[in-house]
């Protein structure tokens, strides 16, 4: 397939099965993962450990994007190879996540995402060093009084701005609108608010003329709140999930890659598995996972270099189960 055209692109990525790895952690969010298995966090082993899932043999026909963060992109593998060229080589391809974190919105519990201010001169630098694609993440939070229709609208626009200028410098745009599972919540509750969510998105989108064909959504799937009473099951959850998706999602998005946002692995591809199963779609529903891809590598890794073939049969595993329920195909007898 040529790589033309953003449309191109955002439909390699996702073609067969593929889907995306989500290893965009920022220093903090890395140094936590890395606390827990005893490793310092430095700017070697945070190479070091990436560059081992980028060299797993589970990359090659199962990634098809990479996240990465600001310091991935621009560094080089310990024998000189550019990171961003490491992952080609793979036949992923590189993306970057641009926005800049979370602030408080109107003083209150929700959150607005920020990063627009500079976001052109970024893109222009990203696109040079040779992203492919980018993602801006929102955060929207169910709880008391939440989340506002005030902060819903803010956050659907704030994509919508940044997916328009992510195509203006030639990249495509993944829109990520994260509805959280932090709550005691039902599942319905959870399908009504990402269904606002996806309606505003998408009305926003449109209003900035963004071409769909070349961009990618990174929604949540419909499950129960962490806390609630009552967990949703693997059919109800894909069933729910797929309902708020063909009510509310335009058929000509280029692809659909699902958070894991806090699911276990098994979990995240059992959910996967079985929206697929269901039957066709007008788009491929693929993953962007990030623990759920990469937990099971870091446990074995531990920081120590004789883990390494360890870990990357650890990564190479899972990314194969999520490519497999990716195309309906996963069961959970091959998990063993």
């Amino acid at each position: 397939m040529s790589l033309d055209s953003l449309e191109d692109i955002a439909a390699y990525i996702v073609s067969d099965g593929k889907g995306f790895l989500a290893a965009d952690e920022s220093t903090g969010t890395i140094g936590k993962r890395f606390d827990a298995i005893n490793t310092e966090s430095t700017a070697d082993s945070r190479r070091d450990y990436r560059e081992l899932l980028f060299r797993a043999e589970g990359m090659k026909g199962n990634i098809g994007g990479v996240i990465l963060f600001d310091e991935t992109l621009r560094q080089n593998a310990k024998d000189g190879t550019p990171i961003r060229d490491l992952i080609s080589s793979t036949g992923a391809l590189p993306g970057i996540k641009v926005d800049k974190g979370i602030s408080p919105f109107n003083d209150s519990e929700e959150v607005i995402t920020g990063g627009l201010e500079d976001l052109d001169e970024r893109c222009a630098e990203y696109q040079a060093l040779g992203a492919k694609f980018t993602k801006w993440r929102a955060v929207i939070k169910i709880g008391d009084n939440m989340p506002s229709q005030e902060c819903i609208d803010a956050n659907m626009q704030a994509l919508a701005d940044y997916a328009q200028i992510v195509q203006n410098n030639g990249m495509v745009p993944m829109v990520e609108p994260e509805v959280l599972m932090d709550g005691d919540h039902s599942a319905q509750t959870c399908f009504e608010v990402s269904e606002n969510c996806l309606k505003t998105l998408f009305t926003c989108l449109e209003g900035n003329s963004v071409n769909l064909k070349g961009t990618i959504l990174k929604p949540n799937m419909i499950l129960s709140g962490t806390n609630a009473p009552l967990q949703a099951n693997i059919q109800e959850v894909a069933e729910l999930t797929v309902k708020v998706l063909k009510e509310n999602v335009p058929t000509d998005l280029a692809g659909i890659a699902f958070l894991s946002g806090g699911q276990s692995d098994f979990l995240a591809t059992a959910h996967l598995d079985a929206m697929n199963k269901m039957g066709d779609f007008p788009w491929e529903l693929s993953f962007s996972y990030g623990r759920a891809l990469q937990q099971p590598a870091l446990k074995a890794w531990m920081g120590q270099i004789d883990n390494v073939e360890l870990a990357q049969k650890a990564f190479s595993h899972r990314a194969l189960m999520n490519k497999l329920a990716a195309k309906g195909e996963w069961n959970e007898d091959l998990e063993s």
